[in-house]
């Protein structure tokens, strides 16, 4: 069975746009998610008309599933223009039988977890879409939810619910064209798959891990090992016969905020240990601000007297994130020329990082305060240097969080390429200006000093 998934807009076409969100990157998101779970699960062959943020035509996206001679087509869209709820949609002109059938167990499929959520079925419809008139198979168009309607937009935003939902198209298009599932893997007899939720040069770090575990349901016990000489406690949160459980829990860990939890694989072979990471090399994106907010804003103002005054912001907010806040900072002063927003992105837009700025035509997101705008940098900061969940009590406002792949960036020099395209010294020139507010900021301490040992004379 060969199906085409088809993430609605792209490139320069955004689809529906409000506030700072674009339609196009939810599609992707979705389309991708569905892509993955039938790959995982089923006996299919999954094509994409797009897997990035491209410009497609809808003659294109016709032609590439009728050339590849596709037996389903599925394109996935997000709604707009006063609504909520979600719709599906076949041709609206004669299609056979089996399309209306598929239409309706795609539907209730996604309905049937997605009612959990509260959302609103507003019902199998038909319509004269070209992707709908053009294809040469069974072909079907989801609208998800509304992007402009603020219950919906919630829920959008909300990374299990787009897991549910898009498991729940995957399944729906997987019992409608009665695709073979794909068998379980195994378990090797004698096999034991133990979830280490960390492991602890002190004890008590260990008890207060373990403490962390019961708080939230996960029974938790610690256990002493030694490697190469050294002793650790280990804190085990579960061990399990079918490694796919094991690594459940090790999801569930890390959306707790335990990114460093493993798998320590135990049976006839000897215990597998983690591989040990690479040491980062380079000055990291988390870390603690050094510098006072003070300097910071100092030294724009002596090139931009008109800066707003947001050191202090980024240094209160970049904390909560353990993101170094000052150099944050400094990335800003790069991104907006000193707050002088010489490029494509405006000031009232709020945007310090040109979040989503790729050209004329495309000024990136705004922003409706400067704290929200500083959030923004921060969470997108934030996505490429970790991979653990927003700070406890946090709501996500970066638009394309989710568009990252998380962890990719632990330090500043590796946004090369990332942040910027080209941008081969990026991150390079952020630490330049960095560097620049460290030398002010021990000049002043030196003028500190001498004022000191000067008034410490004088008591002689």
């Amino acid at each position: 069975m060969r199906i085409v998934i088809d993430p609605g807009h792209g490139g320069s076409d955004t689809g529906a746009v409000y506030k700072q969100y674009r339609e196009k990157d939810f599609n992707l998101k979705v389309s991708l998610l569905v892509r993955d779970h039938l790959l995982k699960s089923y006996e299919a062959e999954i094509l994409m008309t797009r897997t990035t943020d491209k410009t497609m035509a809808l003659k294109e996206r016709t032609d590439f599933a009728n050339n590849r001679k596709a037996d389903f087509f599925c394109s996935i869209h997000h709604n707009a223009a006063g609504g909520r709820g979600f719709e599906s949609f076949i041709f609206n002109g004669t299609v056979p039988d089996r399309t209306k059938q598929i239409q309706t167990v795609v539907h209730k499929e996604f309905m049937f977890t997605a009612k959990k959520y509260g959302v609103n079925d507003r019902g199998q419809k038909r319509a004269n879409f070209y992707v709908l008139r053009n294809t040469r198979m069974n072909a079907l168009l989801l609208e998800v939810l509304f992007v402009d309607n603020e219950h919906d937009l919630k829920l959008i935003l909300n990374d299990q619910f787009v897991r549910d939902v898009s498991k729940a198209i995957a399944i729906g298009i997987a019992k409608a064209l009665n695709l073979k599932e794909k068998p379980a893997p195994s378990p090797d007899p004698g096999t034991l798959y133990k979830v280490i939720a960390g492991s602890f040069n002190e004890e008590e770090n260990a008890k207060e891990r373990a403490q962390f575990l019961s708080n939230n349901k996960i029974e938790a016990y610690i256990y002493p090992i030694t490697i190469d000489g050294t002793k650790f406690y280990r804190v085990q949160a579960g061990a399990f016969s079918e490694k796919k459980n094991a690594e459940d829990r090790v999801a569930a860990l890390k959306r707790l905020g335990i990114p460093d939890a493993f798998i320590v694989t135990e049976g006839k072979s000897d215990p597998e240990e983690p591989p040990q990471p690479e040491p980062i090399k380079g000055f990291t994106i988390l870390g603690s601000s050094v510098l006072a907010a003070s300097n910071l804003q100092a030294l724009v103002k002596r090139i931009n007297p008109n800066a707003p005054n947001l050191a202090s912001l980024y240094i209160e907010i970049g904390k909560k994130y353990g993101i170094r806040g000052d150099t944050a900072y400094a990335q800003a002063v790069h991104e907006t020329n000193y707050f002088r927003f010489t490029g494509v992105v405006k000031p009232e837009q709020n945007n310090y990082a040109g979040i989503g700025a790729t050209g004329p035509e495309e000024p990136g997101a705004s922003f409706a305060t400067p704290r929200e705008g500083v959030t923004a940098h921060i969470q997108h900061l934030y996505a490429y240097a970790s991979k653990a969940g927003l700070p406890e009590g946090e709501t996500l406002v970066d638009p394309r969080f989710n568009l990252v792949s998380r962890g990719s960036a632990p330090t500043w020099v590796a946004l090369n390429g990332k942040w910027a395209v080209p941008g081969t010294n990026y991150g390079q020139l952020i630490l330049g200006i960095y560097d620049k507010v460290i030398d002010y900021e021990v000049s002043k301490l030196n003028e500190q000093l001498d004022l000191l040992e000067k008034t410490k004379q004088q008591l002689d």
